[in-house]
């Protein structure tokens, strides 16, 4: 009787130890990281691989709860970390350059390249005498103040020989920009490619009307935008960011590999967008910014810490610096994945 009560005891105890141990264990898989996360823009197709990779639960398995807004422009979500109301942020990387030099106070690390060729560009019309970048002379130039593209001027000016006395400059607003350029009230405009070179063209009678300088083809060695993060998360949640990282890359392949699938992803989001406009970019941004050959070869995610510090001396044509930084201040590849999960299949 002793025996058999005490066997009942132990029994009973193993079940509720076990059953403890089920109830952490649930507790700590529904334990979710949470990560605030900026855009630089709208829910256009670009932001199509970040978009994927939350819907498909990519973010999830990694233990992260993450939320994406959309952003204004190239500064805005540089003032989001910096104020500490977001944990990481995707943004111009030569933008925050400048902002740490003239910030100390505020560090903030780009951990992961996704436009290895910025989509910065000069947008014209032949029609209005612009068919090379030297047409510029003598013509206005529509360009929002906060334009990332815009930022680039002093580069493109000083690397196509243009005589920037001979340019007008009209600060524009960026809802007006594209129908200024399309109505002719300015010459040529700045902005991403994918976006304003696109716009305009499909708002013109004639498409071929339309001449675009990519910067990146006219002596402008610059990165683009890239996955940023305050290193006060980083410090605190190393591994989320690694995780936000390749949750991120997988979301990112599956765009490269069905760029017309992974829209709906953009467009359930966005209810105004249209679905060709919005595949026209984002394949263009594709095939000219994310998919290049450098990162053929290397993989997603990273740079070339010559190229990134040969792109700090020509920042140094459109910017005073304080103290010039290394490039080893600026890009933090610590957290990115693995080389087999970053390579491009």
């Amino acid at each position: 009787m002793m025996i058999s009560r005490l066997s009942r005891a132990v029994r009973t105890a193993a079940g509720a130890a076990l059953g403890l141990g089920l109830a952490l264990s649930a507790g700590m898989a529904s334990a979710q990281t949470p990560i605030k996360f900026s855009l630089d823009w709208n829910f256009e197709g670009p932001a199509a691989p970040f978009l994927v990779a939350l819907d498909k639960g990519y973010f999830k398995e990694e233990g992260l709860d993450v939320t994406i807004d959309t952003g204004a422009g190239s500064v805005e979500p540089l003032n989001r970390l910096a104020s500490g109301t977001y944990d990481m942020a995707f943004g111009d990387i030569n933008s925050l350059i400048k902002f740490l030099d003239a910030n100390p106070g505020t560090p903030i690390k780009a951990v992961y390249m996704l436009y290895n060729n910025p989509p910065f560009s000069v947008v014209g019309r032949k029609s209005l005498g612009v068919t090379t970048p030297k047409d510029l002379e003598g013509k206005t130039l529509g360009a929002p103040a906060p334009d990332g593209a815009y930022a680039q001027w002093p580069i493109f000016v000083a690397e196509n020989d243009i005589d920037a006395s001979k340019v007008t400059i009209e600060n524009v607003g960026f809802p007006v920009r594209e129908p200024m350029l399309v109505s002719g009230q300015v010459d040529a405009i700045t902005g991403f490619a994918f976006s304003t070179y696109l716009s305009v063209r499909r708002n013109v009678e004639d498409p071929e009307d339309v001449t675009v300088f990519l910067m990146s083809d006219y002596g402008v060695d610059l990165y683009g935008n890239t996955i940023m993060v305050t290193p006060a998360f980083a410090e605190e949640n190393p591994e989320a960011v690694k995780g936000f990282l390749r949750a991120f890359t997988k979301g990112l392949k599956d765009v490269v590999a069905d760029p017309e699938g992974s829209l709906e992803s953009v467009l359930s989001r966005n209810p105004v967008a249209k679905k060709d406009m919005e595949l026209e970019r984002l394949t263009y941004a594709l095939e000219n910014n994310i998919v290049t050959d450098e990162v053929k070869a290397n993989g997603f995610g990273k740079v070339d810490m010559d190229r990134l510090t040969h792109s700090i001396e020509q920042l140094g044509l459109t910017y005073d610096f304080k103290a010039t930084p290394e490039a080893s201040a600026i890009f933090d590849s610590s957290f990115l994945p693995s080389d087999e999960v970053l390579a491009v299949e």
